[in-house]
């Protein structure tokens, strides 16, 4: 097995679930990218539940304002479509931590904090986050906001300080009980984990979720792949549960890469808005299908959402507050 990088040749051998996550809605893309953006409360609930019936066993969820479908951190606006998802799946419910570009702190922790699901994302680290590349496809805007909104990019940094991250730790985690997916866009985003790991402030088991291809943060290079499991590996040891996103037209052999070398996965209209090449997406099932395909032909079993409450330690989903 010469050339291939010793991860792969110790996961393949592993007959572990693969986590599929789903992530439904995002901030990154507007209105006028997709019609099959789900943007109303309603749309979201229903895009949720047919991604969980495909096989999402996590479903990482931003809210919409219903009257034009900008990102939005109203807890009223997450009630309109969380209590609908838990009571037509048992997939577990993931509330965003990462809000918008415009938002602040407290904005983007009001929905957590009043819902305490069972998990939500955390950003590991301040950054660039590019999208103002998307201006130069020249789309007809359905909403004012939006080209305004990736122009900020440009000149925006999307803030995680240390007292951002302690804050959700404490407040969030601490708190309220709610465990993590830990976002890491590059690799100092895994050593400043590792830093409140070594601080006390982030118990195991993590749910370590590292992404690719966002202008800002690491590159989707296969070679970068891999550096992120040895690191990881050597930071969290055994102590740690892989997943693997990639923005765009990377997603597919990205994920399905990493499934190979023994990670979790994570798909979803936030993350890419195609089937193939070419072709759109018409619906998160869509791509929770496909990838469940691949998986399955590769001889990989997917993971229920019982399954990933015991891997995560998760508290239950009796113990959330809508």
């Amino acid at each position: 097995m010469a050339g291939i990088p010793d991860a792969v040749k110790e996961s393949s051998l592993s007959n572990r679930k693969v986590i599929i996550t789903c992530a439904v809605t995002g901030a990154i893309h507007t209105p006028s990218m997709s019609p099959h953006l789900p943007l109303s409360p309603a749309e979201i609930a229903a895009s949720a539940v047919g991604a969980a019936e495909s096989g999402a066993a996590i479903l990482h969820l931003h809210a919409r304002d219903p009257s034009d479908g900008r990102p939005t951190p109203d807890p009223d606006v997450f009630r309109q479509f969380l209590p609908v998802i838990k009571e037509q799946t048992d997939a577990v419910i993931n509330v965003t931590t990462g809000g918008g570009h415009n938002m602040t702190i407290d904005d983007r922790l009001a929905g957590p904090l009043a819902l305490q699901p069972e998990m939500c994302s955390l950003n590991m680290g301040s950054m660039n986050f590019g999208l103002y590349p998307i201006l130069d496809k020249k789309l007809e805007w359905r909403h004012d906001w939006e080209p305004q909104y990736l122009e900020n990019t440009r000149g925006g940094i999307f803030r995680n300080t240390f007292s951002d991250i302690e804050a959700i730790l404490q407040r969030l985690g601490d708190g309220c009980g709610t465990r993590f997916e830990f976002e890491c866009y590059d690799v100092g985003h895994l050593y400043n984990l590792a830093h409140f790991v070594d601080r006390g402030l982030a118990q195991p088991p993590f749910f370590v979720q590292t992404i690719f291809g966002i202008l800002g943060g690491i590159g989707a290079d296969i070679e970068n792949l891999a550096h992120m499991r040895r690191i990881a590996d050597r930071l969290f040891g055994d102590d740690y549960q892989w997943s693997i996103l990639a923005a765009g037209r990377h997603q597919t052999n990205f994920v399905t890469t990493g499934a190979i070398m023994g990670g979790n996965v994570r798909v979803g209209l936030e993350d890419n808005l195609y089937l193939s090449k070419g072709v759109m997406a018409e619906s998160n099932a869509q791509q929770v299908d496909k990838i469940r395909r691949l998986l399955e032909e590769l001889s990989l079993e997917i993971a229920t959402p019982a399954e990933v409450r015991d891997r995560l330690d998760l508290k239950g989903v009796a113990n959330v507050k809508f």
